[in-house]
């Protein structure tokens, strides 16, 4: 994004305190965001994009082994071609300017919390938006696309019964051609109930399910209820295109306080959905 656009120059903060405000919005972002931990990131691609085109992928049976290489072969290729929206993802925060001049008088740091907190909510955002989509806006997140796997979820309460999901969900990807590595994304509670130790062998029941889901398994709290989905990750699959990364604007004074905001714009690309399979309670119950 242009330097103008943020007005970040006409901000009353020296680089130093806008450093630290950078530092604490990218380190709660990073430890909060679950969505780029399994999903590839593509760009930044400029702030000013606000559309994006999204290819479903053809020919993407086995790869040919010939001694000429003349043979006739399917290639990868784009099926069909569609453009999404790019949305914007922001939260505001205040700094008072009583704030900013007991910093400097005093020497003491400038109390970032408020840019701590905007940052939190962006995140939180940002990973509803990657798993859950936008249905106001005609957005599919990971556990609502179209032509997803998905398999019956089990009783997590009783033992064993998460593993044998984790097992039935791999195995449905594996069966569609998705060899992984697999990731998992499930809710709190469900992630709490494979903290047990599994059919007494000595070992908790979510380090089993580690050993099928490699690329790790991970809890969200926009996920609710018994809500799970297991991926084939890779960005032959599916990624985030970025358009503008997570960056903080000024916004201008107000009543001499100081609102800032805390943004981004981006959009999940889903190019091989049948890579996706959501852990769904059996039809009719």
């Amino acid at each position: 994004m242009l330097a103008e656009n943020l007005l970040r120059d006409d901000a009353p903060l020296t680089p130093e305190e806008w450093s630290a405000i950078d530092d604490i919005v990218v380190k709660v972002a990073r430890a909060r965001l679950v969505g780029r931990r399994i999903v590839s990131v593509f760009g930044p691609l400029g702030a000013g994009l606000q559309s994006v085109h999204q290819d479903i992928f053809a020919g993407v049976d086995n790869g040919e082994v010939t001694m000429l290489g003349e043979e006739e072969i399917h290639p990868v290729h784009a099926e069909s071609r569609s453009f999404k929206p790019i949305p914007l993802i922001f939260k505001d925060f205040m700094i008072h300017w009583r704030d900013i001049e007991t910093s400097r008088k005093f020497g003491i740091p400038l109390d970032t919390s408020a840019a701590a907190g905007a940052a939190n909510f962006v995140a939180e955002a940002e990973d509803q938006l990657i798993l859950l989509g936008d249905e106001r806006l005609g957005i599919e997140g990971l556990l609502n696309a179209g032509w997803r796997n998905s398999v019956a979820l089990l009783k997590w309460s009783e033992q064993g019964q998460a593993f044998q999901n984790a097992v039935n969900a791999t195995r449905k990807l594996i069966d569609d051609g998705f060899y992984g590595p697999f990731a998992m994304v499930v809710s709190p509670g469900v992630y709490a109930e494979m903290q047990r130790v599994y059919d007494g062998t000595g070992v908790l029941e979510i380090n089993q399910v580690r050993e099928l889901v490699t690329a790790g398994v991970f809890q969200s709290p926009v996920l609710t209820g018994d809500q799970a989905v297991v991926v084939s990750v890779g960005a032959e699959n599916f990624d985030i295109a970025i358009a503008q990364d997570l960056i903080t604007a000024y916004l201008g004074p107000d009543h001499m306080s100081h609102p800032f905001r805390v943004l981004e714009s981006l959009a999940l690309r889903i190019k091989r959905p049948q890579a996706i399979c959501t852990i769904e309670p059996p039809q009719g119950k």
